[in-house]
């Protein structure tokens, strides 16, 4: 998720720092086109890519999430090096209307949970019975579920099922919220309009957050704590630089400078004037 956006967009050496070097990863590395790859994870990764080592290169830009050392570790560096955003524990709201179906609901809720303790899951439901039935759903499945301790943690301490009077008072708040990932399980899929923050949207029954994780194709390195109201996520453009280029002629620079001279003396720079006037003489 963080090479190949890379890749497409033309840089030329990406370098992946990993705690695993599984040959799962490797794998994936070789066939995505790394061209080098460290066994070094957490804040020492992002300082060795940071700055260089004797055997880790000084990179341009650092992507991607991690947890919570690794997020400061990249508000650290971000300066001396380029870097895609900080990304705090993962989050999702499930809008979900009288018809969805609560067992899918519960699990998606759950899925999530089981994140971090840290995590967030959010169900926002005009209908007190669906909610009932997902909160029964979910007790259901933490009893058998191996990662249960986590996952209670973190709905116990970060979930929260949420009732409203409406659909739209729905939307209101999942904006207000700015969600990582926002799941619309909801039959009227004209009432989308609706939505304004968000960082992946998950529409319909059949279309769980889980395949985002892994397999069904958006970028899913997201921003989260409510940046997606001010970003999107990683994407090719965060790997292309755009600078503007300008070229004036002798009459082109004679229109537009009184302009320039007006506004560069309003602001005492003087020299910014004069550099003008130089060239008016030509």
């Amino acid at each position: 998720m963080t090479v190949l956006p890379a890749k497409i967009a033309g840089v030329k050496e990406v370098i992946v720092c990993t705690p695993n070097a599984s040959p799962e990863i490797i794998a994936a590395c070789e066939l995505c086109g790394v061209n080098q790859i460290f066994e070094v994870g957490g804040a020492m990764a992002i300082a060795a890519m940071a700055y260089g080592t004797e055997t880790i290169p000084k990179v341009h830009k650092i992507v991607g999430p991690g947890n919570l050392y690794v997020s400061a570790a990249k508000k650290i560096v971000y300066g001396d090096v380029g870097i895609d955003f900080i990304a705090g524990p993962s989050e999702v709201v499930i809008i979900a209307d009288k018809d969805a179906n609560p067992t899918f609901v519960a699990a998606d809720l759950i899925a999530q949970a089981e994140h971090d303790i840290a995590s967030s899951a959010i169900c926002i439901t005009p209908s007190r019975e669906l909610g009932s039935a997902v909160l029964l759903e979910i007790e259901r499945m933490l009893q058998t579920l191996s990662t249960r301790e986590t996952a209670k943690a973190s709905l116990e301490t970060r979930g929260a099922m949420i009732y409203v009077d409406s659909l739209q008072e729905a939307f209101a708040i999942s904006n207000f919220l700015a969600p990582e990932h926002l799941e619309v399980q909801i039959e009227d899929l004209s009432l989308l309009t609706w939505i304004e923050n968000a960082g992946s949207v998950f529409l319909g029954r059949f279309t769980p957050e889980a395949a985002g994780d892994y397999a069904s194709g958006p970028n899913h390195v997201l921003p989260t704590g409510g940046m997606t109201a001010a970003q999107s996520g990683l994407s090719v453009r965060d790997f292309i630089k755009t600078p503007t280029v300008q070229r004036l002629s002798l009459p082109g620079i004679k229109a537009i400078a009184p302009t320039i001279i007006a506004l560069a003396e309003s602001e005492g720079l003087i020299g910014h004037a004069e550099s003008i006037k130089v060239r008016l003489s030509c």
